[in-house]
């Protein structure tokens, strides 16, 4: 693995990200795809020739819980209907720290074939609840039956809804290069259709 800047400096340099950009204002966005109890809204990333994507909704249990099942650990690969494998293999001492291995499934009648992931995640107190958020590290074993992904700063944000404490509203920031020669207009559908089974199955896996 290429050596990662000091955690204390990237967890900083991540939380102020994820936060930039969940203040960008509402007009900034627009809707990419909208179901009953979720909405998911892009703008174009300032990282990478693609596309930020934010999604958002309801989820009836706590943000502890909630975030538990987002993270790395047990539960993630039980619920995720997108990802194949996950192996954390480096742990910090930093507190909510660690990079992880996973791998995705092949979407759009496998237009977009599998992708591996290697990416840092750490996960922090945001105002009553939690943020969970990573990006993709430089790493070099690669495994060749896939294409090596990044995800730059990504995260999810898990705060109680005011007045029902059993809920609340998780909200997602997105922006995945998948790599490779892919039309953009696939790219562009499996991303929001992706982002709205999420929370279909993470709502499956909570009940």
């Amino acid at each position: 693995m290429g050596s990662l800047p000091d955690t204390s400096v990237l967890t900083s340099q991540l939380q102020n990200t994820l936060i930039s950009y969940h203040n960008i204002e509402d007009d900034e966005w627009r809707v990419a795809k909208k179901s009953k109890d979720v909405t998911v809204w892009r703008k174009p990333s300032e990282e990478f020739n693609g596309y930020l994507y934010k999604a958002e909704g309801i989820v009836k249990d706590s943000p502890n819980r909630i975030v538990d099942y987002i993270r790395p650990g047990p539960y993630r690969l039980d619920w995720d209907s997108l990802m194949t494998s996950m192996d954390i293999v480096k742990t910090f001492d930093k507190q909510g720290c660690c990079v992880m291995r996973y791998t995705t499934a092949g979407q759009l009648w496998n237009i977009i074939a599998p992708r591996e992931f290697i990416d840092f995640s750490y996960t922090t107190d945001y105002q009553d609840g939690l943020l969970s958020c990573g990006l993709s590290v430089e790493h070099e074993d690669q495994h060749h039956s896939f294409v090596r992904g990044f995800n730059h700063p990504c995260g999810w944000f898990c705060v109680p809804v005011e007045s029902y404490p059993a809920q609340s509203l998780l909200t997602g920031y997105i922006q995945t290069d998948l790599r490779g020669m892919l039309p953009q207009s696939a790219v562009d559908t499996a991303m929001a259709s992706t982002l709205v089974n999420f929370f279909t199955d993470l709502r499956r896996a909570l009940k």
